[in-house]
């Protein structure tokens, strides 16, 4: 455990002694729930499964119209000036 972590740790299961009114005998207990925030705060959130299956659609959906041809422009049929 780095030093810089266990002192957050420590910090926080302080608080959380003090808020849960500082009783006698919990101080597992608090030190487990601080080390469980600590370690949740400095991990990255995970995306919900409905989000990431979403980015995965329109990231295929962006890739499949860099691959697409681009259509040729189709030429305007005029009719011919007639001098009269």
């Amino acid at each position: 455990m780095t030093d810089d972590r266990h002192e957050r740790i420590r910090q926080r299961a302080h608080e959380i002694w003090e808020q849960a009114g500082r009783p006698e005998g919990a101080h597992l207990e608090h030190w487990d729930q601080a080390t469980a925030e600590i370690d949740a705060a400095g991990k990255p959130k995970a995306k919900s499964p409905k989000k990431a299956a979403a980015a995965k659609v329109e990231k295929s959906k962006v890739a499949a119209k860099a691959e697409k041809p681009a259509k040729p422009a189709k030429a305007k049929a005029t009719k011919p000036k007639t001098k009269g």
